[in-house]
């Protein structure tokens, strides 16, 4: 059997997988709600859903603007227009495989095209994650803070001091772990490694560490700018469940509906299917529920994850056929063309 064959029953299971999850996103709200969530549907305003679909589109625009400012060059000259081609790509890419792997791997793959190393994309990716945990932990603070002053109390206190205990602990151990990585490095049996792979996963892993340091040590209104981006992009992503509650009439604080998505989102990828299908969805209904009802939390559900999930995949889709597509479809015909 030749050695390409395997490739297309591999991207019918992941298609498989792509259609699991798009079901799972329509039903699960619909479960939730009843017929009733769908009679709420129909009294939606239409221009609040542009108003959302346009913060989204704005959002994108942020997140392109932050690659540029973290890349500052080292990728090529890089416009807004072919940055903003590569986060949606990225995105359709983490929306529509399970556990959001392949948005890392396209990015790479993108970034590499322009030259970029490995290496060095990989320290730009996990500068721009330490950016979102980072975001997250204050914001999660400025909330615990705030609760304290407000007279009504979280729903979940729990909840609030776990995901704080949780960020922190993350952004530690990364931080403790980049800093002793050449210590650990030379205390680590790679010289066992088949192949000399020990030397060279070592040298790869300097590097990579070599290019984050240089990325955080980029100018300090550079720096800012990237966190600004940042926080602009999550405070927009995270007001949609908040304008989806209010276009069905429900009165929901915004502060409770940013930790409601943060807490379901976090659950969605633990379901391992694309986009957190099933447990996003059912995660943030149970939690809105003793608040709203469970017609409005199911219908709420159905059009934030339109705009945050169906939205991205409809967007994304010819953007990423567009740049990696080509490429792939090219790999596939050169491994079907090999001897067995």
């Amino acid at each position: 059997m030749a050695e390409g064959f395997p490739r297309p029953t591999c991207l019918g299971a992941r298609a498989g997988w792509l259609a699991l999850a798009l079901v799972l996103a329509l039903v699960v709200p619909v479960l939730i709600g009843g017929p009733g969530s769908l009679t709420a549907l129909r009294t939606f305003p239409v221009p609040l859903l542009a108003l959302m679909l346009a913060m989204v589109a704005l959002g994108w625009n942020l997140n392109a603007l932050r690659l540029r400012l973290l890349l500052a060059g080292r990728a090529g000259r890089l416009g807004q227009r072919r940055a903003l081609g590569m986060v949606m790509a990225s995105e359709f890419a983490l929306c529509a495989t399970p556990g959001g792997s392949g948005g890392p791997a396209t990015l790479l793959v993108l970034l590499a095209r322009r030259g970029l190393p490995p290496t060095r994309g990989s320290a730009v990716f996990l500068a721009d994650q330490c950016c979102d945990l980072l975001f997250f932990l204050l914001a999660l603070v400025g909330l615990a803070a705030g609760s304290l002053w407000q007279a009504a109390s979280w729903p979940h206190p729990g909840l609030l001091g776990a995901a704080i205990a949780g960020l922190a602990l993350l952004l530690a151990s990364l931080a403790l772990l980049i800093h002793r990585l050449p210590g650990l490095l030379r205390r680590a049996p790679l010289h066992r490694a088949p192949c000399h792979r020990g030397p060279w996963l070592a040298r790869r892993l300097l590097r990579f560490r070599h290019a984050l340091l240089a990325t955080l040590r980029l100018p300090r209104h550079t720096l800012t700018l990237v966190m600004l981006c940042c926080a602009g992009h999550w405070l927009l992503r995270y007001s949609l469940l908040y304008l989806a509650l209010a276009g069905l009439g429900a009165e929901v604080g915004w502060a409770w509906t940013f930790l409601v998505q943060m807490l379901a989102m976090a659950a969605g990828q633990l379901s391992l299917l694309p986009g957190g299908a099933g447990a996003a969805e059912l995660g943030t209904g149970m939690l809105l529920m003793p608040l709203v009802g469970p017609a409005t939390a199911g219908a709420a559900v159905v059009v934030w994850r339109f705009v945050t999930y169906h939205v991205y995949l409809l967007a994304g889709a010819p953007v990423f056929l567009a740049m990696v597509g080509t490429a792939l479809r090219r790999r596939d015909r050169a491994g079907a063309r090999r001897p067995a």
